[in-house]
């Protein structure tokens, strides 16, 4: 994999797609899918009706630990059937390599643009879409490649950028390793390979499965679990606990701590390989001001009472605890290439599940608060679904962001994206699944970091 962003040749070719002639929107009389592949090695896919109405959607797939990476032109195939039947054309590539791969993804994304202009002609309207990872390389389109686009639209991204991700990630498996595995003696940056991140993950977990079977280890697992901002409805197999109902709500997010063990350890070491080093740092942090920020506090201080264990002691013991720096260069490397300005010129709307363990919804006010500073609010919108787990988005509701979005364009303005007028659109758009838009407001993101501020940093 490569260590860097790839040279002149992606600068040469960025700069020739800012420069393509407009052509007319070529029609075809049979529905034409097509698969390819780039330069670069990415594949790409490209499905055109027949009836095309001439918009199409680039869309940007989550992050693919490989070895397998399929090019993807839509996030489900019922999404995507519903969105041909609309008269869509839908592409996507598979992105040059798999893991952190934003400077291949964004790259690839507007050479298979380019592609399907050459075959098909310049579309009326192209609009940028992605869920998750994708959501992070939609946003980066957005920001570095606006006259390429019409619009954007984020599903459950990582629209807080890199940077912030990474810190945010190392959080809560500090946390877990003083609390629960002080001796372990497990690295948690640095990592020199996958083999390290995977024994780190085995020792974290027989310590987390450990901690499960006492009320005290409960409680310090909902400590780590808040400083992740983790819900307690985050799957949408699990009961969602009552407001009051601090076991079961512990119970809900001890699964999707042992499930980001994974992203704490394996997806960092390689995103590090990329970087260069670790781009993470907990130096200067407050846990104790962290868990006052935090959307789930008042459990975790309900189990610590239930326990009989001093809260102000295991925050304390935090605060003390050998801090970690980051390396410089892999900062500015995460921070170049996946962290945010803010400054949009195109409108975006960006929609979160409320019950997101992964990427929690706080990453929304992430976004918020890097365009804000940016002077760019009235080209954002924001929009949150009532379910648990990452991506879990119905066809229906899909389709009423991506509505939304469109009368956005054709009128100037945007129309009503309250809960009530999401729903409708949702239903209008598919009645056989769910619509489930609510008013939500998220909490603060506990790290933040993006290019706005000048004042962020270690």
């Amino acid at each position: 994999m490569t260590n860097r962003p790839r040279t002149a040749a992606v600068a040469a070719l960025l700069l020739a797609l800012t420069t393509l002639p407009a052509t007319a929107v070529a029609a075809t009389d049979e529905p034409v899918h097509v698969e390819g592949r780039l330069p670069s090695g990415a594949t790409y896919l490209m499905d055109v009706p027949a009836d095309w109405n001439g918009t199409v959607l680039l869309f940007s797939h989550g992050y693919a630990a490989g070895p397998a990476n399929p090019a993807q032109d839509a996030p489900d195939d019922a999404t995507k059937a519903l969105l041909l039947d609309g008269g869509y054309a839908l592409i996507g590539s598979s992105y040059a390599t798999t893991g952190w791969a934003v400077t291949d993804a964004v790259p690839d994304q507007l050479a298979t643009l380019t592609a399907f202009t050459d075959r098909f002609g310049a579309a009326l309207r192209t609009l940028a879409w992605g869920r998750s990872y994708g959501g992070l390389v939609t946003t980066a389109i957005a920001e570095r490649a606006p006259q390429r686009i019409d619009g954007s639209l984020s599903l459950c991204g990582l629209v807080h950028g890199g940077v912030a991700n990474w810190n945010n990630t190392l959080d809560p498996v500090f946390a877990l390793k003083t609390l629960l595995a002080p001796d372990s003696g497990v690295p948690l940056v640095n990592l020199p390979d996958q083999q390290t991140a995977t024994d780190a993950v085995t020792v974290l977990t027989a310590a987390v499965d450990a901690a499960q079977t006492t009320a005290q280890g409960r409680a310090r697992i909902a400590l780590a679990a808040a400083l992740h901002n983790i819900p307690v409805w985050n799957q949408p197999t699990q009961t969602r606990p009552a407001a009051t109902d601090w076991d079961a709500q512990q119970a809900n997010q001890y699964t999707a701590v042992k499930g980001l063990l994974n992203a704490g350890f394996n997806r960092r070491q390689e995103a590090e390989a990329r970087a260069g080093g670790s781009m993470s740092w907990n130096t200067g942090v407050d846990y104790a001001r962290l868990l006052r920020q935090s959307s789930v506090r008042k459990e975790v201080t309900e189990l610590y009472k239930k326990a009989g264990l001093s809260l102000r002691e295991d925050l304390t013991a935090l605060n003390r605890a050998p801090r970690i720096g980051a390396d410089p260069d892999a900062v500015a490397w995460m921070s170049r290439t996946s962290s945010f300005t803010g400054r949009l010129t195109k409108p975006q709307l960006s929609v979160h599940t409320v019950g997101d363990a992964l990427v929690p919804v706080q990453t929304e006010s992430a976004l918020r608060r890097a365009v804000t500073a940016a002077g760019s609010s009235a080209l954002l919108r924001q929009a949150y679904t009532d379910n648990a787990g990452h991506c879990t988005f119905s066809p229906a509701e899909q389709l009423a962001a991506l509505h939304t979005l469109e009368d956005r364009l054709t009128t100037g303005h945007w129309p009503a994206t309250d809960a009530g007028a999401l729903n409708s659109r949702a239903a209008a758009a598919d009645p056989t699944t769910p619509a489930r838009y609510t008013a939500y407001r998220p909490t603060p993101y506990l790290r933040p970091y993006d290019l706005a501020h000048p004042a962020d940093g270690r």
